[in-house]
């Protein structure tokens, strides 16, 4: 293994195959300038998430700020309009950027490709390179290839879904590339190397540098962001306001700024996503020491529960009085063999899929190719030719902070089999993960990491209360990890028993598996000579 020195800049890991072609030394110090501009600023940032973690554990309410009241009363301000690509997005498919998946989402009909870097994808440094090799091939148009088996994988020359890609979120390092002896922050390099690569080649396309923005916490988050557009931008000489950026509200505190989230990004905004588990997984982080925040079977907490229902409709209101995109959840259901299974599984996203348009929302997202055709049917049947409904304002909703927090109205215990179904799909999860596979299925769902955090802090949660005994989720941990170890003998289940310990048994819930497992297993670092 060797050490690759640009600048400031370190790649402490071993060159793969093509990898030159994305570590480029200009690549390189283009992520370190953003790293010097914004790596401290990033870290003051996540601390100041940790200080207000700890005002609302201590009983500080959550309300929308006082201070931004002129922000949401001025109607004179807009979010930037659609970009090229992204005027009509009624069906989005989110996948990792892995080649076979590349190729199925880009021809799979729908009209944006959600490219993970995220949730999706294990972040062993080769998936990362061999991602950005996958969305460079692509934009390149030379994705086609042949298995081992003699499988054809083929884009041909018609249209594709626009790319949209979600670099990894605010807390995550990169482990694998040091500026000034610091890791990078992930989503600097996830953003810097595609920008880098792609942004002019996306424009001349007719397209642009489009992205996804995770598990954003507040206003000056989002302000982060697009300060990185602006430098960006400014750097390769691209006008500003090309880029777009749809934000995920997936976190509790996001839901109580979408308008000053909208604001901070309005000339890079391309609206709101509202993310399903994540969302549950913060509401638990954030309040999971409270009784009446005790929730039951994840199964049981649908889009329907009321707390869940204020935050997507104020999602759809904020976002069309603002001109911007709402775009709805995910359908991680994956199509089932069996006939009548299969007509359940599309059933139950027809449902979900006609609810979101009723409601307002202009698209939505989905996990696999085979369902984008009742996704479209859905959306067809309330937006037919006309591209997203912005002109639907939503005034008659009014969603308050206590309606944004009434999870007490579905609170509950969880049932045996909703505890035994949360540690079998954290710990199947986690064996996944730790090979480097991000997506995954698992009983009929494409599952991410995003239902790994779910699982393990409502176990978490539950014990924490006392609703469920440690005895009975040590004794469930030892059966399901017999099992893990019996369907997979590959699995290292002592890493992934520990795992599942550190993240859902102790006395305070780690923020993220993610970490623990990156730095323990994932990072592979050679030795760095002088």
């Amino acid at each position: 293994m060797s050490t690759t020195l640009t600048q400031n800049v370190r790649v402490l890991a071993a060159p793969g195959t093509r990898h030159d072609e994305i570590l480029t030394p200009a690549a390189l110090d283009f992520v370190g300038r953003l790293a010097a501009e914004f790596g401290e600023r990033r870290e003051g940032l996540l601390k100041e998430r940790r200080r207000q973690a700890i005002r609302l554990a201590a009983g500080s309410p959550l309300d929308f700020p006082m201070v931004t009241a002129a922000v949401r009363a001025d109607r004179g301000w807009r979010a930037a309009p659609p970009a090229p690509g992204l005027t009509d997005r009624r069906v989005e498919i989110a996948g990792p950027p892995e080649r076979r998946t590349a190729v199925d989402a880009l021809t799979s009909g729908a009209d944006v490709w959600m490219a993970d870097f995220e949730d999706a994808l294990a972040p062993a440094w080769d998936n990362l390179i061999s991602g950005q090799l996958v969305l460079l091939d692509a934009v390149e148009r030379r994705l086609d290839f042949t298995t081992e088996e003699g499988e054809e994988y083929r884009i041909g020359t018609g249209d594709l879904a626009t790319i949209m890609v979600r670099p990894r979120g605010w807390h995550l390092d990169e482990e694998h590339l040091e500026h000034d002896g610091r890791p990078v922050p992930a989503a600097l390099v996830d953003f810097g190397l595609y920008f880098f690569h792609c942004a002019r080649r996306q424009i001349d396309a007719g397209y642009g540098p489009y992205f996804y923005l995770p598990k954003l916490e507040n206003r000056y988050e989002a302000r982060l962001w697009n300060d990185v557009f602006v430098l960006a931008q400014e750097l390769l000489g691209i006008p500003r306001g090309t880029v777009r950026a749809t934000v995920l509200i997936e976190t509790i505190t996001a839901a109580f700024e979408m308008e000053e989230i909208l604001h901070e990004l309005r000339e890079h905004s391309a609206g709101l996503n509202a993310g399903r588990w994540d969302y549950l997984f913060s509401v638990i982080k954030t309040f999971g020491h409270r009784t009446d925040f005790l929730l039951p079977d994840r199964a049981k907490v649908t889009m329907t529960a009321p707390f869940m229902r204020a935050y997507t409709e104020l999602l759809v209101r904020t976002c069309h009085r603002r001109g911007a995109h709402a775009i709805g959840g995910m359908a991680a259901q994956v199509p089932a063999a069996d006939p009548a299974a299969n007509e359940a599984v599309l059933a139950a996203v027809r449902l979900d899929k006609e609810r979101e348009a009723e409601d307002g929302f202009d698209g939505s997202w989905i996990a696999h190719p085979g369902l984008v055709p009742v996704c479209r049917t859905a959306f067809d049947g309330v937006l037919s030719d006309r591209p997203d409904q912005r002109d639907r304002t939503r005034e008659d909703v009014d969603v308050t902070p206590a309606d944004l927090l009434s999870v007490r109205r579905i609170s509950g215990p969880p049932s045996p089999e909703g505890v035994r179904t949360n540690i079998s799909a954290a710990l199947r999860y986690y064996a996944a993960w730790l090979r480097g596979q991000g997506a995954v299925a698992l009983d009929g769902l494409m599952e991410d990491a995003a239902t790994a955090e779910i699982a393990r802090v409502q176990i978490w949660q539950w014990l924490r209360h006392r609703v469920v005994d440690r005895r009975t989720v040590e004794q469930i941990l030892d059966d399901e990890i017999a099992a893990l170890g019996a369907d997979y003998p590959w699995a290292p289940v002592d890493d992934i028993r520990g795992l599942f310990e550190r993240t859902a048994m102790t006395g305070e819930l780690p923020l993220f598996f993610t970490p623990d497992a990156y730095s323990r297993h994932l990072v592979r670092r050679p030795e760095v000579r002088a």
